[in-house]
Order: structure tokens, then sequence, then C-alpha cells
């Protein structure tokens, strides 16, 4: 399984995931870090990323190439991130076969009714268990 881990600005929520990731799944997963700018991308890759790219062009490739899409919600809403997700790299995100688990972190400008405000600790150790799951069934059905 082929995780990417997406995320911008200093790359501090991705390079989270990224380290948790690392440590939770079994040998033969890959963790891809896809940055929006190159200091995300580096940030991550220093946590354990197998490889990392940067960019709009890059994250519009690579969602297609893997399997589950993991970072903020902010990747999916165009000019976030201090505008730093563009609308082509949201609508890349959102349009991926990929799954994509998404941690309802703050935007400014969006508001998730009926979601409890919950610590970042929590949303990452909950994103990481998810995908530990994906990647069990995925153990199973092969």
């Amino acid at each position: 399984m082929i995780v990417a881990v997406i995320d911008g600005l200093g790359g501090g929520i991705g390079s989270q995931l990224i380290s948790q990731l690392k440590a939770s799944l079994p040998a033969g997963n890959e963790i891809l870090a896809l940055g929006t700018n190159s200091a995300a991308t580096y940030a991550m890759v220093r946590a354990g990323a197998a490889r990392g790219a940067s960019g709009e062009n890059a994250i519009r490739v690579m969602v297609r190439e893997v399997d589950v899409i993991v970072g903020p919600l902010g990747i999916i809403i165009p000019n976030a991130m201090m505008g730093e997700i563009t609308a082509a790299m949201a609508e890349a995100v959102v349009t991926s076969p990929a799954a994509k688990l998404l941690l309802p972190v703050a935007q400014p400008h969006v508001e998730l009714v009926g979601v409890a405000a919950q610590p970042l600790g929590a949303l990452i150790r909950a994103a990481v268990e998810r995908v530990e799951e994906l990647a069990k069934a995925e153990r199973q059905k092969a």
C-alpha cells in the first residue's frame, strides 16, 4: 500500500503523521511526502517518508498513484493554508481514487458543524489507526 501524506507551510502536521505511520505500519507499505512547498516536503522526509516531492504538479500527478491520502482538511479547500493550496491541487486530491483521511483542523473560513474539536495529537492518532486498518484489510485481500 502506498500512503501519501500531504501538508504545507512548515510540514508540522505531516511530519507528525509520517513519524507515527512509519512506526505503526508493517514493512512493505510506502509513505510518500507531498509538500505544497519544499520546506514542508523536507520536514516530512526527515520524519521518515520514503520519498518526497513538492509543488502543484507533483501533488496532481502522485495522488493518482497512491492508495491512501492523509492530511489536514485544508488540502481539499482552494486557497487554504495561507493560499498554498491551489484549486488544481484541491481538485486533484478530491478526484483521486485513493481513500482520503482528512484531519478536521480548523480553517478560518470553514466551520465543520457537528464535529467536536479535538487536540491535534488525538486526530493524528485516529488517522494512523485508520491507515493501519486499511493496510490490514489490503493484506487480507492479497
